[in-house]
């Protein structure tokens, strides 16, 4: 049986390990002619309390997103991946990734590195990507290492 994948969806946060999820979707993309929708979820909650003293927080933060998705879809477009697609988005990554953004695109697999930026709420509640695997309806491929590139 020959699985292809037509709508992946990449979550990137800056962290190396979403970079290593990237280069393997690149590849994964190119190899099924699939569409590349990348998302990068900022994390309302986690900047909720700080937000009372620095107002600016909000939009610094979706100018980094906005800056990291345009880089990430000149690089795939540049690796020869046919359509690229990119979004911000707000809320918890815990939710947005396997439910909001996976329905949204239609994905049938999602790439997401086995750790990301946010260590202390790793440490407390869980990881990213357990819950992604969790809780998607679709295949995931969970990024660990640089290798196979």
């Amino acid at each position: 049986m020959s699985m292809k994948y037509e709508s992946i969806l990449v979550a990137v946060d800056g962290s190396k390990e979403a970079e290593w999820a990237f280069r393997k979707a690149i590849e994964i993309a190119k190899r099924n002619s699939a569409v590349l929708n990348l998302v990068h979820v900022i994390d309302t909650r986690s900047f909720a309390a700080i937000e009372a003293y620095d107002r600016s927080i909000a939009d610094r933060a979706t100018t980094y997103g906005s800056d990291l998705l345009k880089e990430y879809k000149s690089t795939a477009e540049a690796a020869g991946v046919p359509a690229v697609n990119t979004y911000v988005e707000y809320g918890s990554p815990k939710v947005i990734i396997p439910k909001d953004a996976a329905k949204a695109v239609k994905a049938d697999l999602i790439v997401c590195g086995a750790t990301g930026l946010n260590a202390m709420e790793r440490f407390l509640i869980g990881s990213v990507s357990e819950h992604v695997v969790r809780a998607s309806n679709c295949d995931v491929l969970v990024v660990r290492t640089d290798k196979g590139e």
